[in-house]
Parts: C-alpha cells; structure tokens; sequence
C-alpha cells in the first residue's frame, strides 16, 4: 500500500493547488492509465498498468493505487501533488464518489472507489466518467477554453458525450444526464446495446461505420478491394480503422462510407444544437479523428437539419487531448474542483 507521506495533506493541498499538480487516472476495463497533469493541464508523467477487473474489489482498488504510485514514484515533484480525479465506467454517482455497477468492471458494485483512495492518499478524489471529464478538461484547457457552454462527443467504439454549463458538468437529477450517445434518430433503426432503437452510437461509432463497410464489400468486392486489401483479404477483419485508412489512400468506397457517417452525425448534431444551443461544439476519439476533414461539411449542412437559424456560428472543433484524455479529464475534475470551491 502507498504511503500516505507521498501526497500533501488536503489543507495544504488547497493553498497549492492553483500552482501545483494533480494526478489524473484512466480506469477501463483493461487498464489504469494515470499520469501528472499541471495546471496548465499538460501532462508531465504518465505510466499504464493491467487493470483487475473480475477480481475482488480491493484488487481493484490496487491497480488504481499501483498507477498513482508509479507516477509519484517516478515524479519529483511529490510534495506539490493536490488532489486525484479518476475517470471511471459507469454506472457511477459523481457527488458521492461511488462506482455502482458498470458492466466492464465487475470487481466493483456500489464500491465507495473516492473514499477509498482518499482515505489512502489524505487528499481530495473526484471520480466521474470518462466523457463527463474530458469536456471539462477540453473547457478548461483544450478547444472549449474560453467557452462557457460546450458539449463534447468522444466518438470511438461508443459514443460518449459530455455537457459544461458555465464551467460546470451537467450531471443532471441523478448524475445520469449526458448520454447523448444514446439519442435515437432512428425510431425503426437497429437495436442499440442499450436496448433502444436508432441511438447514434448503433448508426456511427466504430462497429457500425464497421458493419456497413462489412456489407458493402461483400455486395461488390471489386469496389471493396483497397479495404478488402488492408484487410488480409477477410471481409471479417474489415474495421473502420481500415475505412479511415483505405479514404486516405483515396478509395471512393471508404469516402462513401464516411460521408453516410457524416449524414447521420449532422442529423444528431442538429438536435444537439436545437436542445442545448452551446457555445462550442467538440469532437474526440479515434472516429471522429478520421471525420476531420468533413468537419466543414457537417457545419455547412447543420441548417438543414435544425431550426436555430445561427447554427452555423457554433464552431465544431477537434479536441485537445487524444489517447490522453482520460488522465486530463480526470485531473480536470480534480483542478476545477479547488477552482470552485
């Protein structure tokens, strides 16, 4: 277990945080990821590590102290350590700190994860998911800096989104507002893994620009041969990774298959505009990396597909942070609580 000696106590930590550090930690299914993030919000040290996820609960908790430590351990810059955000999967309730039962980290149900590793550390923990986060290290750091109402989209192998009014998350009633990922635009479209019909991560995340590419392929393969090429020849291989990589080679098949993406995106998008009406409009995660180049399209078509007649001057921006937004975010909520309090 670590020492308790390798962070500053919670009141000192409150005098420095403004020009001190936090510790920011990535937890997934798979992994911790934790790294030392400044106020600046670059990300000075940073160490990954396996995560245990169908253990026990305390084996969990170790992955995530195994991570913090190794940061600190490698650091020399302990004694200005403030506080710890983590990102974790949800279900989970941001105001207690408590993980409640996510699906991909089945070590913990309604395990107080805050509490604990604060009652190691003796610093303030924030715990939130990851998208909650990463909005808000985009708006304190990244593309939403100096914007006081963005929503932020982490579009990869789901859709995650998160929403800052005035500098703050909007966690809603219960803390589960924000899942706008699992928006439908299609009442008669395929069945979400939320269980809802047309959500926009069943129509564009990754698995879906996947299957549709899975299928035109198989529909005609000469149109298919760039992306049936990086595939090994197995249509079963194909990935929009593949996709991605096939459109910049130049494939015509792999532009069209983007810019249905795209159409669906600008639909979703539309609503997001007409609901929230936000300063700034930013887009993360490996698809939407790949979707950069239509960014100016999406704004171009957004008028056709909502009624603010301003749309158009909603900037969409690519975020800040890429693989490394999950220890932003989770030091962001760490910063941007001694900001307020």
């Amino acid at each position: 277990m670590p020492p308790v000696e390798t962070l500053q106590s919670e009141e000192t930590g409150r005098a420095q945080s403004q020009d001190g550090f936090v510790v920011g930690v990535d937890v997934g299914g798979t992994k911790v990821a934790a790294g030392l993030v400044d106020n600046n919000g670059e990300i000075r040290q940073h160490t990954k590590i396996p995560m245990s996820a169908k253990g026990k609960p305390a084996e969990g908790l170790g992955a995530v102290l195994s991570a913090v430590s190794a940061v600190l351990d490698n650091s020399d810059v302990k004694t200005a350590v403030s506080g710890i955000g983590i990102c974790s999967p949800g279900p989970l309730d941001p105001k207690s700190g408590v993980i409640i039962n996510p699906p991909n980290l089945p070590c913990w149900r309604n395990y107080p994860l805050a509490a604990e590793v604060s009652r190691i550390y003796r610093v303030p923990v924030k715990v939130d998911n990851d998208a909650n986060a990463a909005a808000l290290a985009e708006t304190l750091w990244g593309a939403g800096r100096g914007y006081k109402n963005v929503f932020f989209t982490i579009i990869g192998t789901g859709i995650g989104t998160g929403i800052v009014f005035d500098g703050q998350i909007y966690h809603g009633r219960t803390g589960a507002a924000g899942e706008g990922g699992h928006m439908s635009i299609d009442y008669r479209g395929p069945r979400c893994g939320c269980g809802k019909p047309g959500c926009i991560e069943a129509l564009a995340a990754g698995p879906a620009i996947a299957r549709r590419s899975r299928a035109k392929v198989a529909d005609n393969h000469s149109r298919g041969s760039t992306i049936l090429h990086l595939a090994g020849g197995n249509i079963g291989q194909v990935t929009s990774e593949i996709v991605g990589q096939a459109y910049a080679a130049g494939d015509a098949l792999a532009k069209e298959i983007l810019q249905e993406t795209v159409e669906l995106l600008t639909v979703w998008l539309g609503n997001i505009v007409d609901l929230l009406d936000p300063d700034v409009m930013i887009m993360g995660g490996g698809v939407s990396s790949m979707l950069r180049p239509f960014f100016e399209q999406i704004r171009e078509d957004l008028p056709s597909c909502c009624i603010n007649p301003r749309c158009q001057e909603i900037p969409l921006l690519g975020a800040r942070y890429g693989a490394d937004a999950g220890i932003a975010g989770g030091a962001a909520l760490c910063s941007h609580a001694f900001l307020v309090s």
